[in-house]
C-alpha cells in the first residue's frame, strides 16, 4: 500500500481567526499518481488540494484538485502552496507550472514572520454569456433581472478558471438570494465552468471593497470562502469589460455567508494578468 504523503492544512485569505479558505498542500507529490491525488483531495474534503508534482530550484509543477475533479487553477490553494514554499526555502520569487499556464509568484516576509503571497495570473479573456444560459443560471439563482446591477453586465472573464459574473444591484438580495446546489452543478459541468459561479456587490463599478459569493457546489461545499482565480477574472473583468481606468486596486471580501471571513487584495495593470495577494496560516483540525 502506498503511504501517506506529508499534508500540510492552511486557510488562505483569512481576515480575522476563523476565517479564510482551507487548502491541503502535497509539497511533495512526486510519487503520486492521478487517481492517488485524486483520493487525498476527496478524502480532505477542502474546495482544493494542490500538489507539487515536480521541482526545479524555485519553480513547481503544480496540480490542483476538487473533491470531484481536477481543477486547472485554483488561486487560495496557489498562496498556500507559495507560503508553504516561502516558509521552508525562504521568500522570494516563484514560478508556478499549472494545466492554465504559468503563474508568476512573488513571497515576503514581515517584521513579525508573516509571509504574504501574490500570484499573476495568466494572461485574462473576457466573453460573453449567451443570453438563454444568463437566464437559467438566474432562474436558478432565485434572482430576477431587475436584481441586477446594471453597470456590471452579466458576462464570463477567464484568468485561470472561467467564471460567469452576476451583479446583484442591493445589498439585501446578494445577502439572501438561494439556490439548489444540484441543479447548479449540473449546469456548471454542461458548461465546463470549472471554478466558481461569482456573485458580486459593490456601490460602484470603482469601489475599493467588492463583496462576493462564490457560488462552488462540489460534495458538501456550497460557496467557496476564497476564490483567488475569481478575484483576477473580477479585476480583468472590471478594466476589460466594464472599463474601469488601470491601474487600480481593491479588495474582495468573501465567506462570511458560510462564517469564513475572507479578504483578498486585488492589483489590476493597465494590461496583462491580475496579482491577487493574501496570506495563509495553519488550519487547526
Amino acid at each position: 500500500m502506498t503511504s501517506r504523503p506529508d499534508i500540510l492544512h492552511l486557510l488562505a485569505f483569512a481576515a480575522e481567526p476563523g476565517g479564510g479558505n482551507p487548502a491541503g498542500v502535497v509539497l511533495d507529490a512526486t510519487g503520486l499518481d492521478e487517481p492517488r491525488m485524486q483520493q487525498i483531495a476527496t478524502d480532505l474534503a477542502y474546495p482544493e488540494t494542490a500538489f507539487v508534482t515536480a521541482r526545479d530550484d524555485r519553480r513547481a509543477r503544480v496540480r490542483y484538485f476538487s473533491p470531484g475533479a481536477e481543477v486547472p487553477f485554483c488561486g487560495h490553494a496557489t498562496i498556500a502552496t507559495a507560503v508553504a514554499l516561502a516558509e521552508a526555502e525562504g521568500p522570494g520569487p516563484f514560478v508556478f507550472d499549472t494545466a492554465a499556464g504559468e503563474i508568476a509568484l512573488e513571497t515576503t516576509v514581515d517584521a513579525d514572520g508573516r509571509v504574504t503571497a501574490g500570484f499573476t495570473s495568466v494572461d485574462p479573456v473576457q466573453s460573453e454569456l449567451d443570453p438563454e444560459v444568463g437566464r437559467r443560471l438566474l432562474g436558478i439563482l432565485n434572482l430576477a433581472v431587475g436584481d441586477l446591477d446594471v453597470r456590471l453586465p452579466l458576462a464570463q472573464s477567464f484568468a485561470g478558471n472561467t467564471h460567469p459574473v452576476v451583479a446583484v444591484a442591493s445589498r439585501e438580495r446578494f445577502d439572501s438570494f438561494d439556490f439548489d446546489p444540484a441543479t447548479l452543478r449540473a449546469l456548471m459541468d454542461e458548461r465546463g465552468w470549472a471554478g466558481t459561479v461569482m456573485v458580486v456587490h459593490a456601490k460602484s463599478p470603482d469601489a475599493e471593497v467588492f463583496e462576493a459569493r462564490n457560488l462552488f457546489p462540489v460534495g458538501d461545499i456550497t460557496e467557496d470562502p476564497a476564490t483567488g482565480s475569481a478575484a483576477a477574472s473580477l479585476g480583468a473583468y472590471l478594466r476589460d469589460r466594464v472599463g474601469r481606468t488601470a491601474p487600480f486596486s481593491f479588495t474582495v471580501r468573501q465567506g462570511r455567508h458560510v462564517g469564513r471571513p475572507s479578504e483578498l487584495r486585488v492589483d489590476v495593470p493597465a494590461g496583462g494578468g491580475v496579482r491577487v495577494s493574501g496570506t495563509a496560516t495553519p488550519l487547526e483540525h
